[in-house]
């Protein structure tokens, strides 16, 4: 591996401007060279030799400029291919067995009655990619390590269960399951590569586009991060991203390509599949999108292989001395490229070589049907094996291949790079029979002609079965695979939770430090101490992590090569190769895709990481939450803490910073475990269980996301009688009244359990009523077991009828019940139809704004005063008071004017 001074110069390929010549006469001897190549040799073979200096150059490691794209060809000279080292004949015969299935299973998927579709074209363009990886390259996991992490283009699906069934890996009822996972189960495949679905078979989800490219880059970072902690040795695996050309334009593909520069990870390599088209036509249809992305890698830092052209054009290369084939290659835009994969030869002939003579003059000599056939690299086995071997030779750059291929490829004029190629599901018995004589595969007529079309295999004992056997046991099993290799972890005894159950005394603390007070007594643990990986985005400072930069030290691949300027300080920024914290920068997607990465490693390397990721609330689910789908489909754990969360709780910031809905973004995830604790001792217990369900014996595939607040409270001891179960499941009785005659229920969560404190002392005082305080820990989790339960009472009808968890915890109180939060009402009304009682709901509904506590909690009625309004509401609705203590209840705490509010406590920033 190149060095760390090698892998990250602070300049690339500068020129010195301002260096002084010492020697001029030499400066001028070069010049006079130049001069003389250009005059007697031409432009071209000037331009040659620059290139040719350029390259060596690079090798001698001198700092010159990059060029950020080279002529459209090859990138690895026909001279420099290495020898190929397996039977091409037998793979040719796999890839049409393979390419066959592939077809045929979603041809079938589409069958009367059935119609769930499916996607042929990606795999077709894509299948000789994948196999060479399949034969030569992809490790798998038989050796106890992880192995290489693929990521395989979500289209290309088809081709993989394909290529599994060859291998006695699904039966061919499986693949006729294809797209149905509940009615055909347990033999149904799902449509892409979901591992939540089919756990044992795939690893990554990656058809939502643009996730896969990102998630690639932070796991050959994790992997980096992994063995430089000592937790796995993942020096053999490698990371491989299957990507479409189409799918770069998401800004996840190409946002986070200089941190697997910057740090020099050549453990990745990205497979960019170019068939120049979109889902419904070209990618960049005036333009070229190979030179588009080249230049971009280029800039980023990467190594760049091109791979454009198939060894049928190496003849016609090696003849044109003048430069004109490279100049027509440079020149023509994809759309064209496009059209000519449709056309015929004499086409190609008379508009791609026609109008020049010199172009003419080399075709002169071959068919109609060889022009037709001058190919794309993409289909080359040999071709595709020298750019992957030297991806994987490749030192202290991560390297993208960008081949090009024919979206549709083999499967006929019909399909063969048509704009329409991407929705096109089932193939005609005449499409069949031209994808079977172009395939070769022994299928008969009649076969075709009567009922479905048949899937191929060649016998288990056949030569090439044999070989494909073979060649996945000498790389070390097969791929994809997912396996759980890690054990339980021994978790914390209580006494680790001591201080968070003692309370905060006299000292105000909010929520965030509570939380964070517990993570460093974990991270002491002898046993699981080391397992945690933080993970924030530019804000450690913010939520009081600083503490952990002497002791935990930031993740730095090249160590910290500069004086900081707070190194006299007690809590310096640090940073180390060792390091245990991850900071990614201002971005929270990169921040996800480690979490993720980390999340995963107990079934990625068979070592469990416990990732803690900390943002602010409002840039979570909100801003990256197609990746928590992402996290939840890869069965990924963690800890996920959104800070300064709430409406009010953060109003100096002003309306971008203030989230009152992600708790209800997070209800939409079934795998998301989420809390609005108040207090320090809720937290304890929460994480004290997440670690147990996530990392303890049956451990489950579940995350868990706790909004905690920037508002400082005191926070009470853990009471004697605590209510353990009440905090997990999602509501407890906080606070019994003990004053007052008529019975009333406030029920909140997170910072606004203070505020029902406050209201039940002056119902008490002012009022005559006595309420209880329940601090609701989970509106999420109390839904989620009611609907659970009246799922089963709907199938079990005469089985003894379920009751939800709320509905018993609160049937003995005597109501109205008023809800409240820092949310929106919609997140305390996910449970309003199972309360025993009148019930009424306040929260922050709206866009937030800058100003006070008081006066965003006076604004939206959520503070002490409001609650108590709503409580004396619901009273008189009943008839327990009379409604003209109403009018006076509001003209008492002036609840019309936002400016009366006390302000609260100080600080509306983070």
């Amino acid at each position: 591996m190149a060095s760390g001074s090698d892998r990250n110069p602070i300049i690339i390929g500068g020129l010195p401007s301002q260096v002084p010549d010492f020697d001029p006469e030499e400066t001028q001897e070069w010049l006079d060279s130049l001069d003389a190549a250009v005059d007697e040799r031409g432009r071209e073979r000037a331009r040659y030799l620059m290139l040719r200096l350029i390259e060596r150059a690079r090798e001698k490691r001198v700092a010159v400029p990059e060029m950020r794209s080279t002529d459209y060809v090859n990138t690895i000279a026909t001279k420099d291919e290495p020898f190929f080292p397996g039977d091409e004949e037998i793979e040719r015969r796999i890839l049409n067995a393979t390419r066959w299935n592939a077809a045929v299973m979603v041809s079938r998927a589409q069958r009367p009655g059935i119609g769930v579709g499916g996607h042929i074209a990606t795999f077709a363009s894509s299948a000789s990619l994948y196999d060479v990886g399949f034969n030569h390259f992809f490790r798998g996991k038989d050796d106890g390590r992880g192995g290489d992490q693929i990521f395989f283009q979500g289209h290309a699906s088809p081709g993989i269960y394909a290529r599994a069934f060859l291998l006695d890996r699904l039966s061919e009822a499986q693949l006729d399951a294809f797209r149905q996972e509940k009615s055909k189960a347990p033999n149904g495949l799902s449509s892409y590569p979901h591992p939540r679905l089919m756990p044992d078979f795939w690893e990554f989800p990656t058809v939502s586009m643009g996730l896969g490219p990102l998630g690639a880059i932070y796991q050959a970072r994790m992997n980096r991060y992994m063995e430089a902690r000592g937790i796995a040795d993942t020096s053999q695996s490698h990371v491989w991203a299957y990507l479409g050309d189409g799918e770069m334009d998401e800004p996840e593909s190409l946002g986070q390509l200089s941190i697997a520069a910057r740090e020099g990870l050549d453990n990745l390599t990205f497979v960019v599949n170019c068939n120049l088209q979109r889902l419904d036509g070209p990618v960049r249809g005036n333009g070229k999108i190979i030179q588009e992305l080249e230049s971009q890698f280029r800039g980023a830092g990467w190594n760049v292989i091109k791979l454009v052209w198939d060894r049928t054009w190496d003849p016609l290369l090696a003849q044109d001395r003048t430069g004109i084939l490279v100049n027509k290659l440079n020149t023509t835009p994809d759309g064209q490229f496009q059209t000519y994969a449709t056309e015929t030869g004499a086409y190609i002939r008379e508009h791609f070589f026609g109008d020049d003579p010199r172009l003419r003059e080399m075709v002169k000599d071959m068919s109609d049907h060889q022009i037709l056939h001058l190919g794309r690299g993409g289909h080359d086995h040999r071709k595709v094996y020298a750019a992957y071997s030297a991806a994987k030779a490749h030192k202290g750059q991560p390297t993208v291949i960008l081949a090009q291929t024919v979206k549709g490829w083999t499967l006929g004029p019909n399909f063969e790079g048509r704009n329409a190629t991407h929705q096109m599901k089932k193939l005609t018995v005449e499409d069949l029979k031209r994808f079977r004589d172009r395939l070769h595969i022994p299928i008969t007529d009649k076969q075709l002609d009567e009922g479905y079309p048949p899937y191929y295999h060649p016998g288990r004992n056949s030569e090439e079965i044999q070989y494909m056997h073979d060649r996945r046991k000498g790389l070390g099993g097969y791929v994809p695979t997912r396996v759980v290799r890690a054990k339980p972890l021994v978790l914390p005894e209580d006494k680790t939770y001591a201080t968070a159950k003692k309370g905060s005394g006299q000292q105000s603390i909010a929520t965030t430090m509570a939380f964070v007070r517990i993570l460093k007594d974990l991270m002491r643990d002898k046993e699981i101490g080391k397992r945690f990986v933080l993970i924030a985005p530019d804000e450690y400072r913010t939520f009081g992590m600083d503490a952990f930069f002497p002791s935990a030290k930031i993740y730095n691949p090249l160590g910290q090569q500069y004086e900081a300027v707070d190194r006299d300080l007690l809590l310096a920024y640090k940073e180390s190769p060792t390091g245990q914290m991850l900071h990614d920068g201002i971005s929270e997607a990169g921040c996800t895709a480690s979490l993720i990465a980390a999340g995963s490693a107990y079934a990625t390397h068979g070592e469990p990481l416990i990732p803690v990721y900390v943002f602010y609330s409002m840039f979570g689910f909100q801003r990256t939450g197609d990746q928590f789908w992402q996290m939840a489909d890869q069965l990924a754990r963690g800890f996920v803490l959104g800070a300064t969360a709430g409406r009010t709780t953060l109003t100096g910031e002003g309306l971008q910073h203030a989230d009152g809905h992600s708790q209800l973004l997070a209800s939409t995830n079934p795998a998301c475990v989420a809390y609005d604790p108040a207090f320090g001792y809720e937290i304890a217990h929460i994480v004290k269980d997440g670690l147990r369900r996530m990392y303890g014996e049956n451990s489950e595939d579940v995350f868990y996301y706790l909004t905690v607040y920037n508002e400082p409270i005191q926070h009470p001891a853990e009471p004697e009688n605590v209510d353990v179960e009440g905090i997990l499941k999602g509501v407890h009785c906080f606070r019994s009244g003990e004053k007052g005659a008529i019975p009333a229920q406030i029920m909140a969560s997170g910072v606004a359990v203070p505020w029902a404190v406050e209201a039940q002392q002056i119902l008490a005082d002012e009022w005559n009523v006595r309420a209880d305080v329940w601090s609701a820990t989970s509106w999420n989790e109390l839904r989620r077991d009611a609907v659970e339960t009246e799922r089963y009472n709907l199938l079990h009808p005469e089985e003894e009828q379920r009751v939800p968890y709320v509905t018993q915890k609160l049937s003995g109180s005597e109501g109205p019940f008023v809800a409240v939060s820092d949310w929106m009402r919609s997140v305390p009304d996910q449970i309003a139809r199972w309360v025993p009682g009148p019930y009424q709901s306040l929260g922050a509904d709206g866009f937030g704004f800058a100003d006070t506590r008081g006066a965003a909690r006076r604004f939206f009625h959520i503070d002490a005063q409001s609650i108590v309004l709503a409580v004396l509401t619901e009273l008189a609705k009943a008839g327990r008071i009379d409604r003209s203590v109403l009018k006076t209840a509001i003209d008492r705490y002036e609840l019309l004017d936002v400016a009366a509010a006390d302000p609260g406590a100080a600080g509306g920033d983070a």
